[in-house]
């Protein structure tokens, strides 16, 4: 991976040191991942479940991201995720559902990112 590709994902907020010691220092690994990441549904599922007021499947769709922004060292979204997680846990839907706005802009943001990295 390039050094600008490194710089471009760490501005973006991927703590790249980080995801690179879980990787092994597979750097293809890593940009195979961060691809597959901007190529889920999951995002959508989690939208739809909140449009749909389905916190069983909201909590579902929210805890998959929050694992797969926390392999790849996405902390800002990891935190959101986290908190919505724990909203739906104790069943605090309006609050849970309250993030969406957020979690959807940055989800969206880090998703530009990626497609933008400079491979």
């Amino acid at each position: 991976m390039r050094e600008q590709a490194k710089t471009y994902l760490t501005e973006a907020g991927i703590d790249v040191k980080d995801v690179m010691e879980r990787f092994m220092g597979n750097e293809a690994l890593l940009e195979r991942m961060l691809k597959k990441f901007t190529q889920s549904n999951v995002q959508e599922t989690l939208e739809e479940a909140v449009k749909n007021q389905d916190s069983k499947a909201a909590l579902e769709a929210s805890h998959t991201l929050k694992g797969m922004t926390a392999n790849l060292s996405m902390s800002e979204l990891t935190g959101l995720y986290t908190r919505q997680v724990e909203f739906l846990r104790s069943e605090d839907e309006e609050s849970a559902f309250g993030l969406m706005e957020e979690i959807t802009e940055e989800y969206q943001r880090m998703v530009q990112k990626i497609l933008d990295t400079p491979w």
